[in-house]
């Protein structure tokens, strides 16, 4: 997409920030503790913190954490499920915190929306040496065949470039931070995958795929059309027709580190 079109899908969610803290998932345990292995301190910056999805699993493993996010109606919502943390207003390319002030930059589903020539040496920055930056994103697992089938119906409005797990490894497969000047710069990148499941019903996984920049950003009359085509391929599917079922994901997890 165009830098005019990444700029409206990147500003969308804020439209739906209470349908996405209620209905978005969190991010698998094991990703996160992997993510942080090892950090050479508690410190972790939550960076695109959104709803405060993945700051709520850092704050579950004893991180000091201060979560940086630049839409004011997603803010909000972190604010009031997470009163206890310190959250800023702020974004990727101009980081409200001091040099070398935290030990790991963490980004959930967030960092293909930073403009790396910016925010590459903003980051360093802020890293202490040493200090880990990680992007992760939850993906539904499409070697399941029913969510192959979802994937398909939904299209890429709803099921983007990363969403899946081959499409995954080759988007961030080029994606790096620059050299961020002097001797701040960041290693070799490390992709890994965890397990990873969330409980929904034919309609919580529509109102969580409703939540997707790509929906968010279409004309209502498609939109509500597609959201009919997916709510009809889950009341077709005997996976998902009655009650409650596990959605099958993967955490997927791109990792560098400060030298």
């Amino acid at each position: 997409m165009n830098q005019d079109e990444r700029s409206l899908h990147a500003s969308s969610f804020g439209a739906a920030a209470t349908a996405y803290a209620e209905h978005r998932p969190d991010y698998a345990q094991a990703a996160v503790r992997w993510t942080l292995d090892p950090v050479p301190g508690p410190r972790v910056l939550d960076l695109g913190a959104g709803t405060g999805k993945l700051t709520a699993g850092l704050l579950a493993l004893g991180a000091e954490v201060v979560a940086v996010e630049p839409d004011p109606a997603m803010l909000a919502e972190l604010r009031r499920s997470l009163p206890d943390v310190r959250a800023l207003q702020g974004n990727a390319e101009a980081i409200p915190l001091p040099d070398a002030s935290v030990d790991a930059v963490l980004a959930g589903n967030a960092m293909h929306w930073f403009d790396m020539a910016v925010a590459g040496p903003e980051i360093a920055r802020v890293l202490a040496p040493g200090g880990v930056l990680a992007g992760l994103w939850n993906l539904l697992d499409d070697r399941v065949g029913w969510v192959a089938g979802l994937a398909r119906t939904a299209g890429s409005a709803a099921v983007g470039p990363r969403d899946t797990p081959a499409a995954w490894r080759a988007e961030t497969a080029a994606m790096h931070l620059p050299k961020a000047g002097g001797d701040a710069r960041f290693g070799s990148p490390e992709q890994a995958e965890f397990p990873h499941g969330q409980r929904r019903t034919a309609d919580s996984l529509v109102a969580s795929l409703a939540t997707r920049a790509g929906l968010l950003v279409m004309p209502e009359p498609e939109r509500a059309a597609l959201l009919g085509r997916i709510r009809a391929f889950l009341a077709g599917g005997p996976e998902t027709a009655d009650g409650e079922f596990v959605l099958p994901m993967l955490t997927a997890v791109l990792r560098t580190r400060r030298l």
